[in-house]
């Protein structure tokens, strides 16, 4: 479909590649949001998914709506796990849900593992600032253990409500990944 958005007589962009950059503007302000309140409120993450979902099907059709719903499902479903054992919060959560039902399920996949890496690196970079590199393994190599006995309860030192953790605004994890997807991905296409 070749549906233009039209601006001062010429086309400013197709709808296809409204959807990259409308998820890409989301996560960044997710992203600013997260590092300057430590928190991504309902107020970007529900409309998003609204607006991500009207964007999927005006593409596909009623179809898109089944899309938009299968990537909403499959991101955040897949972040639930890390906000049921209280590694992730609501917003995190929220937000990969959004993003899901912006980009659909296939989209997800490429954009979770870019947003996995990305936060990967941003571990990497948090530990070693802080100090905490061994600190850091040890209780990566708890948490491990714990959940391969426990199952998905939360641990009862790593996790969200512990006031001495170091937290991380995974929302930048989300826009580097996110990023990454809309101006490579979509070059390579």
């Amino acid at each position: 479909m070749n549906v233009q958005f039209v601006g001062a007589g010429f086309a400013i962009m197709n709808v296809v590649q409204f959807i990259p950059a409308m998820a890409a503007a989301v996560a960044v302000v997710a992203a600013i949001t997260d590092v300057r309140e430590r928190r991504i409120p309902n107020r970007i993450t529900y409309p998003a998914m609204i607006v991500g979902l009207g964007l999927q099907t005006v593409v596909h059709g009623w179809r898109g709506l089944l899309l938009g719903l299968e990537g909403g499902l499959l991101f955040g479903g897949v972040f639930f796990f890390f906000y049921l054992v209280r590694a992730m919060g609501a917003g995190d959560l929220k937000l990969a849900t959004a993003l899901g039902c912006i980009i659909g399920p296939v989209n997800s996949w490429r954009v979770m593992f870019a947003t996995a890496l990305a936060g990967g690196a941003m571990a990497i970079f948090v530990m070693v600032f802080t100090g905490r590199v061994l600190q850091t393994l040890r209780s990566t190599l708890a948490v491990v253990g714990f959940h391969v006995v426990h199952g998905l309860r939360t641990h009862p030192v790593v996790n969200l409500d512990n006031p001495t953790a170091v937290r991380m605004p995974y929302g930048l994890a989300f826009a580097a990944g996110t990023l990454y997807w809309a101006i490579f991905m979509q070059l390579w296409r």
